[in-house]
């Protein structure tokens, strides 16, 4: 994992030294950092949403201009998406169940906390700048890369919190990004950017051939270019 970490911020920082160098430059290239809060659900196909579950992202942002009023945009964050479901007989969960009978179909609450290294591509069309203020509006695509999964299970009198659930998460989570915000300079080349980002996840997060989950999040991004 860690190797990826490291191959994934070398290949994100060695792009913006290559648009540095290129025609592209006439229009720029901006690194940044962001803190966003994420609202996030789980969304199970045999099963139930159970309310939205705070969560948070962290790292790099970057944009790639290479129109005026059109930038590549791209980041490399760490993101958790928490969300809860009820979702019956999780064969992992069930297992450590003492008081299940395994002839009988058990109902579980389940709270997901998955965490991963995130590096979305997506193309942002901005408004002309007018007093140091523009805004836009992005769409593309997320990639995410499991780091850790944990799971709390309640089921009647039974109660099991912080369940290792890595071997049964898939590694690789798809999505498609929709957003948009604005981005308001406050001096020099520094600007700070605010907006609303809707992350659909489309893949199934579990190996269980048998489930099909999958996560979303809403994100309130809140961002600094230097």
């Amino acid at each position: 994992m860690k190797k990826i970490s490291t191959i994934l911020i070398l290949t994100f920082l060695s792009s913006g030294a290559w648009a540095q160098n290129t025609p592209l430059t006439n229009y720029g290239f901006r690194l940044g950092l962001t803190a966003t809060p994420t609202i996030g659900w789980i969304k199970p196909e045999q099963g139930k949403t159970n309310g939205v579950s705070l969560g948070f992202s962290y790292g790099l942002i970057g944009d790639f201009n290479f129109a005026p009023n059109y930038s590549f945009s791209t980041a490399l964050t760490v993101t958790t998406i928490n969300g809860k479901s009820t979702e019956a007989d999780p064969v992992y969960i069930k297992s450590l169940d003492n008081a299940a009978n395994p002839n009988i179909p058990v109902a579980y609450d389940l709270k997901y906390k998955i965490q991963y290294l995130e590096l979305p591509l997506t193309i942002k069309l901005k408004t002309i700048k007018a007093d140091g203020k523009r805004y836009y509006g992005q769409f593309g695509l997320s990639n995410s890369f499991m780091l850790s999964a944990k799971q709390d299970a309640v089921s009647g009198s039974t109660k099991l919190d912080g369940v290792n659930i890595s071997d049964y998460t898939k590694f690789y989570r798809a999505g498609l990004v929709i957003g948009g915000g604005g981005e308001f300079d406050v001096s020099g080349n520094t600007s700070i950017v605010a907006g609303l980002t809707f992350n659909n996840g489309f893949t199934n997060i579990t190996t269980d051939k048998n489930r099909n989950v999958k996560n979303h999040y809403l994100a309130l991004n809140f961002g600094v270019f230097f």
